[in-house]
């Protein structure tokens, strides 16, 4: 008995903000290039995968995710899948700095660090969820690893290798300030912009973010090619189905979009959100979960029953193709909400224009056009 109240209060939390009762596991797994922090919720099943996700230089599972797996629309996915957080080496709160012997990983490296994971908690299947270095980690996961990954959502992907940024001549603190945010956001947004920066120099070590800035500056290309038919058949690509978000604000656009120009077109979806900052699961959540719920389903993993509240709040004025064409989508026709809910929201904040949109952007003339807004 007491061994086991030590084991409850040691490792399994209740989540306040989970609509149902769920252990949540927080745990160091060692892997070959250091200890990262890993916080598992729920239970995983053999014909279910985990949601993997990886935060971005300069945030953790909770300043990256916690907005996003907090809001009530979410529960829907937590209830069916579990989720697993990882955690780059020393970037979770409360972290000591790392010692001085200690050789930060690559980016590479760090992508070979999940397989442990994965094993560590018995898990053999993942729908990976990255933003900025995560979504470049997992990327680089799937390419090594196509058999574990059923699926990628990237935020703010960059696939290009990218020189080191001088870091003496700035803080850290600015640097990441302008790696997640766009310079409208900057400009403008003065308590946004505070609130991350009191983040990074008062919760987080900045010793040890410097140095996973470092490792992503210092990443190589993806090296991914599209492929083109009767061209290389071994070509060098995703192979799961990849949906990259990105908001139109956000630093990231280019590299985004130049990302998408070199994945196979049959299985990517790129969509970019109108009036959205440098982090869309933080700026509009709601909007990042409709998308992720009818991906998920469209892989098979969420039935049609775990969609009815999804499906009472939006009109199907608008058609979604399937970019997997191995697998059924159904349900993708209902990506746009209905325009009354627009207008009340540009009463409210006094604009001219759809306060919130979405455009999923097809990659080939061969696909049915994906274009749509969601208001």
């Amino acid at each position: 008995v007491i061994t086991a109240r030590y084991f409850c209060s040691k490792y399994l939390k209740m989540d306040k903000n989970l609509p149902v009762k769920s252990c949540v596991l927080t745990e160091h797994v060692e892997t070959h290039y250091g200890n990262v922090h890993c916080i598992m919720t729920g239970t995983p099943k053999a014909n279910l995968p985990v949601v993997l996700t990886f935060h971005d230089v300069g945030l953790n599972h909770k300043s990256c995710f916690d907005t996003l797996f907090n809001h009530e629309d979410m529960r829907e996915i937590i209830r069916h899948l579990p989720v697993c957080h990882v955690e780059a080496p020393g970037q979770h709160e409360g972290a000591k700095t790392l010692h001085a012997e200690y050789s930060y990983p690559s980016m590479d490296q760090l992508s070979e660090a999940l397989p442990a994971v994965l094993k560590h908690f018995g898990l053999c299947r993942v729908i990976g969820l990255g933003v900025g270095a995560g979504a470049y980690i997992l990327a680089k996961f799937a390419l090594n690893h196509p058999d574990l990954v059923d699926g990628l959502v990237l935020i703010n992907i960059n696939p290009s290798a990218e020189g080191l940024m001088d870091s003496v001549a700035s803080k850290v603190s600015s640097i990441l300030i302008t790696h997640l945010f766009g310079k409208d956001e900057i400009e403008t947004n003065h308590d946004l912009i505070a609130t991350y920066r009191h983040h990074v120099t008062a919760t987080m070590n900045e010793s040890n973010v410097t140095q996973f800035l470092r490792s992503y500056n210092n990443r190589t290309a993806l090296e991914v090619e599209r492929p083109v038919a009767g061209g290389n058949i071994n070509a060098r690509t995703l192979k799961c189905s990849t949906l990259l978000v990105v908001g139109d604000n956000s630093p990231a656009v280019e590299a985004v979009v130049d990302c998408n120009s070199k994945l196979d077109p049959t299985k990517t979806t790129l969509l970019k959100m109108a009036d959205c900052g440098g982090l869309p699961q933080v700026d509009q959540p709601a909007k990042v979960i409709e998308a992720l719920k009818y991906f998920i389903q469209g892989m098979g993993y969420l039935s049609s029953a775990s969609m009815t509240r999804l499906r009472s709040r939006t009109a199907s004025g608008s058609s979604v193709s399937s970019m997997d064409g191995s697998r059924s989508r159904a349900h993708t026709n209902e990506l746009q909400r209905a325009r009354t809910h627009s207008r009340g929201t540009e009463e409210k904040r006094g604009r001219s224009h759809t306060d919130v949109s979405m455009e999923c952007i097809s990659n080939s003339s061969q696909i049915t056009s994906k274009s749509t807004q969601v208001s």
